[in-house]
């Protein structure tokens, strides 16, 4: 996650269920080969790549875990309805 979204998500009350995240918030990190999303965590927790809260990791398949302080959770991308087909109001 990028730092300015970051700093809004720490402050952000907790939530549960699926987290709408933008992706406009985030840059790709790099990949790492892991059975799950704690297997990545516990891979990458003494790098300089260790996960933050707030940071995302994606299945090959597209499916998205969003790292909060009470562990991985599901999200899903919002996709403007402009980029998902739909034409833009002007």
């Amino acid at each position: 996650m990028k730092d300015t979204p970051r700093q809004n998500f720490r402050w952000a009350p907790h939530t549960s269920g699926v987290t709408p995240v933008k992706l406009k918030d985030f840059e790709e990190g790099g990949s790492v080969d892991a059975a799950n999303p704690y297997d990545a965590w516990e891979q990458l927790k003494t790098t300089d790549a260790a996960l933050q809260v707030g940071d995302i990791l994606e299945t090959e398949l597209g499916e998205i875990q969003l790292y909060k302080y009470v562990g991985f959770e599901e999200a899903k991308w919002i996709v403007p309805e402009h980029a998902a087909g739909i034409p833009a109001k002007i």
